[in-house]
């Protein structure tokens, strides 16, 4: 096993281990380019475990282990593509672009109406209006223009990055499946409480469908926590999560959607 670097990043070499930042160009030219060092990737192996029986703990609020459950080989016994997970995290970090750079043509530029002076005789280089591009206050050549940096990919892709990118997690051990969420009137101190027994101390992702309300209002000042739905489960979050932690009914549901769409 060896550290890939930018360059090899995304090779089709097996049994690599990524230790190495993804690097992601998010556009512009020359100085104006800018580098996004995202920790995606950390410590993934390329595994097959394709023909392998997968099945996680399921523990309880006091961290103890009360069963297990199976995986769907299909959703969690991928191989890791990296190649796939980079286009996916590419095009879902030009999609959240804003977009909003904004410059001025000689068509939105005021004034300029006005010969500055006559064509011929005066000495001078000829000027047509003192809003061109080469004058000071003048319009700007080829400037950004407002629009979108957003583009899709196939389902297909998409849904198999995402399975990709769980798989990897169950790879290194980072799943963390709940019998149930607290019960009770959940409060900031309480969940803080639960996830230090967890033993979840780095960035978060929790992945809920019933009592949102009530986990968010629980969860949204902790640091380095994250809640998104079950639905809006995405290629980058998971990935930049060092720990994913879901309910048995939530993994249950998530493994039937699996099997239903297939």
């Amino acid at each position: 096993m060896r550290c890939l670097s930018s360059k090899n990043l995304f090779d089709n070499t097996k049994n690599d281990l990524l230790v190495c930042p993804l690097q992601i160009w998010a556009g512009g030219n020359g100085p104006n380019r800018r580098l996004l060092w995202a920790s995606l990737l950390p410590v993934v192996m390329s595994v097959d475990l394709r023909g392998t029986m997968l099945e996680v703990g399921v523990r309880n609020s006091e961290n103890e282990v009360t069963g297990t459950l199976p995986l769907d080989e299909a959703v969690f016994g991928l191989a890791i593509s990296k190649p796939l997970l980079h286009e996916v995290i590419q095009m879902q970090l030009a999609s959240e672009r804003q977009g909003t750079a904004s410059t001025k043509t000689r068509a939105f530029v005021s004034g300029g109406g006005r010969k500055p002076w006559k064509q011929k005789g005066t000495g001078r280089a000829r000027a047509g209006s003192n809003r061109s591009p080469i004058w000071r206050g003048g319009a700007v050549i080829f400037g950004p223009q407002p629009r979108s940096y957003a583009y899709s990919i196939t389902k297909k892709k998409s849904r198999k990055a995402l399975y990709t990118a769980l798989s990897s997690k169950v790879q290194e051990g980072a799943l963390f499946v709940v019998d149930a969420w607290p019960a009770g009137d959940l409060k900031t101190k309480t969940m803080a409480a639960f996830l230090k027994r967890a033993n979840l101390e780095k960035q978060i992702l929790l992945i809920v469908s019933d009592d949102w309300e009530r986990l968010h209002r629980a969860a949204r000042n902790l640091p380095r926590v994250k809640q998104i739905g079950l639905r809006d489960m995405n290629v980058y979050d998971v990935i930049r999560s060092d720990k994913l932690m879901i309910s048995r009914d939530d993994l249950i549901r998530l493994q039937e959607g699996k099997r239903e769409s297939a």
